[in-house]
């Protein structure tokens, strides 16, 4: 009989606190502390050098201002050493054109990425997946999102689902299908009979006593 503990990776939780980690990168030691009081986009690539990983690192640079306005930082992460790092970085700038200033993490030893969950046997290894954590100013994992090798992420879809989670939890509200900005949230579901027997009464559109949304 296989033993399970053996093949299947470590897997990180939602709303508790993410894996802590303590690594080099790009831009000296950086540990999840130093990101307190900011969001992070913690995000892993299976190796330098590779024309996906290429086109994701260049799309995360381009939205890096559009990050930073919603007070979120970057941290990206491959089992590579800092040089490798260092020279993929100098050829995106000197072959696309775009400069990428965000740290990157050197995996060696795969403790952040084993943490993560990021090595996943099925598909390789000894490279992490295409994985992507959101983690809140208080050091809890909010969102992650696990992409096979052959198919690159959106980093459109990575935004808006941080939009998206930082709304939800400043307007008491959750998201329908593909919110954006200026579409209506949806209200909180009751949670006992008088609450559903009131809800068609409290100034939302109310489809029925489950479903109601409204406009911030």
């Amino acid at each position: 009989m296989t033993d399970l503990t053996q093949t299947q990776p470590r897997m990180p939780g939602l709303n508790v606190a993410a894996p802590d980690f303590d690594a080099p990168t790009t831009h000296g030691r950086r540990t999840l502390a130093d990101y307190r009081g900011k969001w992070l986009v913690l995000f892993s690539h299976p190796a330098d050098f590779t024309p996906v990983c290429t086109t994701e690192f260049i799309a995360f640079a381009k939205r890096q201002a559009d990050f930073a306005a919603r007070n979120t930082e970057l941290l990206g992460l491959s089992i590579d050493s800092h040089y490798s790092h260092i020279a993929w970085m100098r050829n995106i700038e000197e072959k696309f054109g775009t400069k990428i200033t965000f740290p990157i993490i050197a995996d060696l030893s795969m403790e952040v990425a084993s943490a993560y969950g990021m090595i996943q046997p099925g598909a390789s290894d000894t490279s992490a997946v295409r994985a992507t954590f959101l983690i809140d100013p208080e050091g809890k994992l909010r969102a992650m999102l696990y992409y096979p090798m052959v198919a690159g992420r959106s980093v459109d879809e990575i935004y808006r689902l941080l939009v998206a989670l930082q709304t939800a939890a400043e307007e008491n509200c959750a998201m329908p299908e593909n919110w954006a900005p200026g579409k209506p949230v949806i209200v909180h579901t009751p949670k006992t009979p008088e609450e559903a027997e009131a809800r068609a009464g409290e100034g939302y559109d109310t489809v029925d006593w489950y479903f109601s949304t409204r406009m911030l």
